[in-house]
């Protein structure tokens, strides 16, 4: 039974998490590639009272963690990416009847490699989306939320089902 479950992971229903990943992969690098032609660093385009379109760098990451560093985070963030993508190929192939959990991570996998891409590319990770609300002023300067890309969106997205999985897998235990 259990070999006939992991042989299902490997087949098309790996393809399809793994599209998925790639599709992230596709749209993230596309938007990034927009930005970088349009948009000169620190370039702030604003859509709404809320929103902007921006062109930030990061070296680091999240929320510019290790921005400053000598330049060994660009390799380390690289094979972190790297090496959590492996992993996740390996729980897709797995796991492959769980639709959520397969999901969030092939989320997570795009997202990741999306930022894999930028850092091999630049060095360091475009970023381009920027919200401000005053209620956030007193953990951000002027109420901005450090800008994101559509990487990071789905790193989070599938963190977020992620979270929901285990909860729905808790309760029907329970």
């Amino acid at each position: 039974m259990a070999r006939a479950k992991r042989s299902a992971g490997g087949g098309t229903g790996l393809m399809l998490w793994l599209g998925l990943a790639a599709l992230v992969v596709l749209l993230d690098q596309i938007a990034k590639a927009v930005i970088v032609r349009l948009f000169r660093l620190g370039d702030m385009h604003p859509v709404t009272s809320y929103f902007s379109l921006v062109r930030a760098h990061n070296r680091g990451a999240a929320f510019s963690f290790l921005n400053d560093a000598a330049g060994w985070q660009r390799w380390l963030f690289t094979g972190l990416g790297l090496a959590v993508s492996a992993f996740i190929v390996w729980m897709l192939r797995t796991h492959p009847t769980q639709r959520l959990f397969c999901f969030a991570v092939s989320m997570v996998m795009g997202g990741a490699l999306g930022n894999v891409v930028d850092r091999l590319l630049h060095g360091y990770v475009v970023d381009f989306l920027q919200f401000r609300f005053a209620w956030l002023a007193p953990l951000f300067p002027g109420g901005y939320f450090p800008a994101f890309n559509l990487a990071d969106s789905a790193i989070t997205l599938g963190a977020i089902c992620l979270i929901l999985d285990e909860l729905l897998r808790v309760r029907r235990a329970g």
